[in-house]
């Protein structure tokens, strides 16, 4: 399986050819049609589950499976997916019969926009969530309108032409914005909220581990309390209140999803593993895991 976590192992799987300006321009964009894609990969049926290191925003026209650590979402028809670097997930055509659209590009492509668009803070974008929607008809003519634009775009000779693709992927974010549940779009400022995001963010701001070396600094309950100031009973209490779960919970759910990642997804040993989700024992690993998810870390890696 191939894992094309960067820009140029992308376009060395998908094209063979890496631009030649890809490291010179402030931030990267590129459009592509699923078609053309498809016949150059013939040979590589899926995206691979993996970290990306780079945006991606695909109007998927055929039958597709979405796969992330704990959900799969099925699409007939057509898909709207945004896929963000903090959160991995592969993708599966069903067959041949695959059309459409997607966009890559990286987050300083969009810093350029005078809007000051912080994407990890955009509600398309945050860590917990699933951006994959189901288009109707109606919906869908009016993406490939956006994404036929951005392509012909691309190639033009316009000067300003990268100012009018950044709008045009920003249409493309709200545009899905658009389509999540408003709950989801708006948060609420009261304390308890703010405790639970800063919570959450603390949270995610320690993944992906990228390196056997690296080690999670935070493992416990008193550990996010005392960097988010509160008492531990309180950061219990409104974590409750809020999602339904402990904090311990929480902290061990999102370690669990992360070593199903690295099992899978490296060819790390076991202790390495364990060593960079905090564990100074493999046994201690082993018996968290086995207790979270009812199999052995190495029967999981099988």
């Amino acid at each position: 399986m191939t894992t094309a976590t960067s820009l140029e192992e992308f376009y060395k799987e998908t094209s063979n050819l890496v631009p030649e300006d890809i490291n010179k321009e402030i931030g990267h964009f590129n459009v592509f049609r699923i078609d053309d894609i498809m016949l150059k990969m013939k040979e590589k049926p899926y995206m691979p589950y993996n970290r990306r290191a780079y945006f991606k925003i695909s109007m998927m026209q055929g039958r597709n499976r979405v796969e992330y650590a704990d959900k799969v979402i099925e699409i007939e028809g057509t898909g709207l997916l945004f896929a963000t670097p903090r959160i991995p997930y592969h993708y599966v055509p069903y067959d041949d019969n695959q059309s459409g659209y997607f966009c890559i590009f990286t987050r300083e492509f969009l810093i350029q926009n005078k809007s000051g668009v912080v994407l990890d803070e955009l509600p398309i974008f945050r860590p917990g969530g699933y951006p994959v929607f189901q288009i109707n008809a109606e919906n869908a003519e009016e993406l490939h309108a956006i994404f036929t634009k951005m392509y012909k775009e691309l190639s033009s000779d316009y000067a300003y032409k990268y100012d009018l693709i950044r709008n045009y992927v920003l249409e493309l974010i709200h545009f899905g914005q658009k389509l999540q549940p408003a709950t989801s779009l708006y948060t609420t400022h009261n304390a308890s909220a703010r405790v639970s995001s800063l919570f959450i963010e603390l949270l995610e701001r320690q993944f992906p581990i990228e390196s056997p070396h690296q080690k999670l600094m935070l493992r416990t309950a008193k550990d996010y309390a005392d960097r988010l100031s509160v008492h531990v009973n309180h950061l219990n209490k409104v974590l409750k209140e809020n999602t339904g779960k402990t904090t311990t919970d929480i902290i061990s759910n999102r370690i669990v999803q992360e070593a199903k990642i690295l099992l899978k997804q490296t060819d790390w040993n076991i202790s390495e593993i364990a060593y960079s989700l905090g564990f100074e024992e493999v046994a201690h690993f082993s018996n968290f895991f086995k207790k979270q998810t009812s199999i052995a870390p190495l029967a999981f890696r099988a």
